[in-house]
């Protein structure tokens, strides 16, 4: 059979099976011999050795050849599971995973993103692994796939569920404390059911002003008018905007396509008064994150309030704390705000939104009373995102 039409399952059930038969057959074969020879040819019956022969071609011949044969079946059955699981089948759909301690984050070219790995059934699946911390592995016992995820390092695996149904997905390398923990599931639905999923249950849209919060913009460019590195952002669709363009001065009005133009190729128009410093973006890098910036320049308006709850399965944070009082790696988030924690070398102190941004942004500063330092720094976060993860864990009861 081609390799490339095996499934990862059949390519490695294939191997073990024959390997596993091969070893059962020859098990029974030499102790049913050895128990023969053994009665059969015992000391008390023939005390002297009845056959003076030291040895036998045909016989040296039949023991070289028989298990140089298995081997190389072996072999063979080894190197096609290997190619199986090698080449990954044409139209298989991609889906990026992102391991962290301690949880999973899956992400679709739609921008939906899950803790769970949701795939169709009957279509191949190419899973990007990438790590943000330490060294993890993917593990699906019942697609027979297992690999290393390497920080600083690419891998993939491909597999094909055959069935609906929910699969286990484990983390096969000892990643920290909370490795144990780090368990979901690869839930198999039928294709018609992923679509659905897909298309029509998409996370809330991220906020313009957080993308272009996210993206640097407002480091040089303001909201309010004030005056930066970069000319204001303050209600500039309309507005006519002086820039050279090589040796020549225009006179432009700011529409999408000027912004459009500004963001990926800021050196073509350089606005007079400003220095041509801003970086370009390469096209296609921003996405559909680029669209929605626009959106919001050009309306002066946010798309979308921002989901604290999206916000914490996204960065990982409920693989470490449950939100219904169960104990897991960090503190549980049930009714935390007004608690009183325990604090190393300062005693209790009561959770508010401060202790809680705190513990987000410098959770090295202040460590909770048995349980480990081991945190992550979230400096990555907008004000924005910050205060909608915040608002979540002020409403968790």
């Amino acid at each position: 059979m081609n390799p490339q039409q095996l499934t990862t399952v059949q390519a490695v059930d294939n191997a073990f099976i024959f390997i596993l038969g091969v070893s059962i057959f020859m098990l029974l074969l030499i102790t049913g011999l050895m128990v023969y020879f053994v009665i059969r040819y015992s000391r008390k019956r023939y005390p002297v050795p009845l056959s003076q022969k030291d040895q036998n071609l045909w016989l040296e011949i039949v023991w070289t050849v028989i298990p140089t044969l298995l081997v190389m079946a072996m072999f063979w059955f080894g190197w096609e599971g290997f190619l199986t699981l090698q080449r990954i089948p044409d139209g298989a759909i991609q889906v990026n995973a992102t391991a962290r301690m301690w949880s999973w984050k899956f992400t679709y070219d739609s921008g939906k993103s899950s803790g769970k790995l949701y795939v169709p059934v009957g279509t191949p699946v190419k899973v990007k692994l990438e790590s943000l911390d330490v060294l993890h592995a993917f593990y699906a016992p019942a697609f027979r796939v297992k690999r290393d995820v390497v920080p600083g390092m690419t891998t993939w695996v491909w597999f094909e569920a055959e069935e609906s149904g929910s699969y286990n997905l484990f983390c096969a390398e000892y990643c920290g404390v909370g490795h144990a923990d780090m368990i979901t599931t690869i839930e198999a639905v039928p294709q018609a059911e992923f679509d659905q999923w897909v298309i029509f249950s998409q996370p809330p849209v991220v906020d313009g002003e957080i993308l272009l919060d996210r993206y640097g913009c407002l480091s040089c460019h303001s909201l309010d008018g004030s005056a930066s590195v970069g000319p204001t952002l303050q209600q500039i669709a309309g507005r006519i905007t002086k820039v050279k363009r090589g040796a020549e001065s225009l006179e432009l009005r700011v529409d999408r396509d000027y912004l459009r133009r500004a963001i990926l190729d800021p050196e073509a128009e350089i606005v007079e008064g400003f220095a041509p410093i801003m970086p370009p973006f390469a096209k296609g890098s921003l996405g559909q994150d680029l669209d929605r910036m626009l959106d919001f320049l050009m309306t002066g308006e946010s798309i979308a309030p921002l989901d604290g709850e999206q916000i914490a399965k996204e960065q990982g944070c409920l693989g470490c704390h449950s939100i219904d009082g169960s104990a897991l790696v960090g503190p549980s988030f049930k009714a935390i705000f007004g608690r009183i924690t325990e604090i190393e070398g300062r005693g209790g102190i009561t959770v508010d939104a401060a202790y809680l941004r705190r513990s987000i942004t410098h959770p090295e500063a202040e460590i909770v009373d048995d349980y480990p330092s081991i945190m992550p720094v979230y400096d990555q976060l907008t004000e924005a995102e910050l205060n909608a993860l915040v608002d979540y864990l002020k409403g968790i009861k």
